[in-house]
């Protein structure tokens, strides 16, 4: 064999095997998973809205399993529902029916506002729950996950009463029986991350303002040094949830900035074992 066909083979062998051994990381997932099912759930307009599915294995249609719907953030104005499909993956393995939602991202051109992707947001978890039995969901443990400003819709879907489509059908419940947040909008005041973006209405849909008795038991991940969602809005609303009698646990990272789970896998994955754990303890069987 000559002496250029044996170093290029040995060059595919390397590139080969570094293939192998590259790193997992949040990205790789993003890119590498695959949803086993796509639907739409709400049409507005020409825009129709999907839900991402992944069904564990030995999935049924008559089964009753729990449900873990990842709502991405991006500030509402970026990101599709692949960013989050490493959350909405994180949990089959344990029987899960993970999700991942499309929602509208901010538009002034088109006048889509925050409050509209909280619609969507709310309207994922109506659609979930009206169809459970279809996607062999059991709509009493419907756990929803959010990040930054998916962790707003998400906690959007617990606590921003009547924001809701007019056509809702609002005697199906969009409140998730547990909320999982991640370094989350929380507080959208001049001290917090969105008040110049909404305006005269921030406290209408600002999380920190709208706690009540009765919101779902919540776990919030969040960096203390985090820049863009300061910590002190995960501190406050935590203290808030306390005082209205609700369960709610706040997990901090010191030193860590936004997004700080989706840099490393190792607190990546405690996150998840930390979100399982606490799942198993609220959602029941």
């Amino acid at each position: 064999m000559k002496a250029k066909t044996l170093i290029a083979l040995a060059v595919m062998f390397c590139q080969s095997a570094l293939a192998q051994e590259a790193p997992r990381s949040f990205s790789s997932m993003q890119k590498s998973l695959q949803p086993d099912k796509i639907i739409t759930y709400k049409t507005i307009g020409d825009r129709e809205l999907t839900l991402h599915l992944f069904f564990p294995e030995g999935f049924k249609a008559p089964d009753s399993r729990p449900a873990f719907v990842a709502i991405h953030g991006g500030g509402c104005v970026s990101g599709t529902p692949r960013r989050f499909y490493p959350y909405a993956n994180a949990l089959v393995e344990k029987g899960y029916v993970g999700i991942s939602v499309e929602y509208r991202l901010v538009d002034a051109k088109k006048g889509i506002t925050v409050f509209d992707c909280v619609k969507d947001g709310r309207a994922a978890i109506r659609y979930i729950r009206a169809n459970a039995k279809e996607f062999g969901i059991d709509p009493n443990r419907v756990a929803v996950c959010g990040g930054s400003a998916g962790g707003h819709v998400a906690a959007g879907t617990a606590l921003f009463e009547g924001i809701d489509h007019a056509d809702e059908d609002t005697s199906v419940s969009c409140r998730p029986d547990a909320l999982v947040l991640l370094f989350p909008v929380i507080d959208t005041s001049a001290k917090g991350y969105g008040m110049k973006r909404l305006g005269k209405e921030w406290a209408r849909i600002s999380p920190v303002e709208q706690i009540k008795a009765g919101a779902p038991p919540t776990l919030i991940f969040h960096g203390d040094a985090d820049k863009t969602t300061p910590y002190a809005g995960a501190k406050l609303f935590t203290e808030r949830m306390h005082e209205a009698g609700n369960v709610c646990e706040l997990i901090t990272h010191p030193g860590g900035g936004h997004g700080h789970i989706n840099n490393d896998m190792k607190l990546f994955d405690d996150a998840i074992r930390r979100t399982e754990a606490f799942l198993e303890k609220h959602l029941g069987e």
